[in-house]
């Protein structure tokens, strides 16, 4: 019995012969700060977590439509929905990624306004 769906990929994925067969792996979560509790470094340090965390989904959702690439027309449609959802899963975790860190970075801004001129913020976000 298939448990998950990274195991139903494999299940689908090994029942199409490919040459050029390769292992998406998807990056772990990540949280973001509350931007209304937490430091200028923490921020800081976040942002730098999710510019890399967001090169690795690119990477990822590189991996997924060369998959499907090669999978071609012939593919099962098992195979090929399979991957769709993946890619469509990760999408919307990279937007709600951004959507979440750039909400929070207004929830600091909001809570810190004595740092809105400060240069390091500014790096964070330009002034409104």
């Amino acid at each position: 019995m298939i448990k998950t769906f990274a195991q139903l990929m494999v299940a689908v994925a090994s029942s199409i012969p490919l040459a050029a067969h390769a292992v998406c792996e998807q990056p772990n979560a990540i949280s973001v700060p509350d931007g209304a509790t937490s430091t200028f470094e923490q921020l800081l340090a976040a942002q730098s977590t999710v510019t890399a965390y967001m090169a690795a989904m690119e990477s990822y959702l590189a991996c997924v439509n060369e998959e499907l690439a090669v999978g071609g027309d012939d593919a099962p449609t098992e195979f090929k929905t399979a991957l769709a959802t993946t890619h469509s899963s990760a999408v919307t975790e990279i937007e709600a990624l951004a959507a979440g860190f750039n909400r929070e970075l207004q929830e600091f801004r909001s809570a810190h306004p004595e740092l809105r001129t400060d240069p390091r913020v500014q790096r964070l976000f330009p002034p409104q």
